[in-house]
């Protein structure tokens, strides 16, 4: 499993593309030959990008869903709606495609997040608003999330 660290800012030209950040590049080199996968996010307009080794973990797990029940059927159906496979150009580029770039509103100013294996692809404006949003909440939201997670001695607390 790989953990990303950091958030980025970039440009997207006018085809969509997003050049990486130096630093995001050098966490993701051992894995670029490999692919991405993008797509819709489940609770924000952003767009989550996955390595392919991450997308492929997650797939085994959907993949043991029952599919003659109607709401995991459902589920797939909507999860897997509009995902694309991606790769970055010769240039170090990723090209977000249109029907993704029209759902998360991207159009200049980009933020690219860290969310543990997972990028997360904001428009600025909107991952501003959603960290603001969530900052008035966050010891509230940390104490119910992590509070009673039960750490191993070799574990940071």
């Amino acid at each position: 499993m790989i953990n990303l660290i950091g958030t980025y800012e970039c440009k997207a030209d006018a085809k969509g593309r997003l050049a990486l950040s130096i630093a995001l590049k050098k966490q993701l080199s051992p894995i670029l030959q490999d692919g991405f996968v993008i797509k819709r996010a489940v609770f924000h307009s952003c767009l989550e990008l996955y390595p392919m080794s991450e997308w492929n973990i997650l797939m085994a797990r959907v993949n043991k869903l029952n599919r003659f029940v109607k709401k995991n059927n459902d589920f797939i159906r909507r999860f897997t709606a509009g995902v694309k496979i991606v790769e970055l150009d010769a240039s170090g580029r990723l090209l977000i495609p249109k029907d993704l770039q029209q759902f998360a509103g991207i159009s200049k100013d980009v933020v690219l997040s860290s969310a543990v294996n997972i990028i997360e692809i904001w428009d600025k404006e909107k991952y501003e608003k959603v960290v603001d949003d969530l900052a008035e909440d966050f010891g509230m939201l940390t104490e119910e999330v992590m509070g009673d997670f039960k750490f191993d001695d070799d574990e940071v607390s």
